[in-house]
């Protein structure tokens, strides 16, 4: 029974010694851990404060194209095409060209046979009930035939003057 008691004490002064070892790295950690803590604050601090300064400064409008200025309209003469699925069409559009057209309007050969080749595709349905839809496809369609790299932009939109089905 003696030994168990010798034991004890030696048990409890490894505990005890353990213990205040423990105290001073936990101490130490602790430390370390706050300093780590407010280097990552800081860091944070720093990635959102870069974030804010690029989405509000870097997307000013010095890079953006300036908005097309309107510039003269040139009147298409009307068209009446045979729909698809029988019935009539008669269109009159009007191009709006930018002031990059200038005075000079350019031929409306293209957008008359745009908006032949178009519509004689339709059914009635499609120019009866869809016809804001359709009017944006066609505005796109002759944007994209007219608005080419070297003659820039000279489109910049399109309106019905006359709409008629039979």
């Amino acid at each position: 029974m003696s030994a168990p008691t010798k034991e004890r004490p030696v048990a409890a002064a490894d505990a005890k010694g353990k213990k205040g070892t423990d105290d001073a790295e936990d101490g130490e950690a602790k430390k370390g851990g706050k300093l780590k803590l407010i280097i990552i604050a800081v860091v944070a601090l720093l990635a959102i404060g870069a974030g804010l300064y690029y989405f509000v400064f870097s997307g000013s409008g010095d890079d953006a194209e300036p908005a097309p200025v309107a510039g003269i309209v040139l009147p298409l003469d009307s068209v009446t095409v045979n729909l698809a699925g029988g019935g009539y069409l008669k269109v009159g559009v009007t191009l709006q060209l930018t002031e990059d057209a200038g005075e000079e309007a350019p031929d409306g050969a293209k957008a008359t046979d745009i908006i032949i080749d178009m519509f004689s595709e339709a059914q009635p349905t499609d120019v009866t009930g869809n016809r804001d839809a359709l009017k944006a496809e066609l505005q796109q369609r002759i944007e994209d035939a007219y608005n080419t790299e070297e003659a820039g932009d000279l489109v910049m939109g399109i309106y019905y003057t006359e709409y008629v089905t039979q």
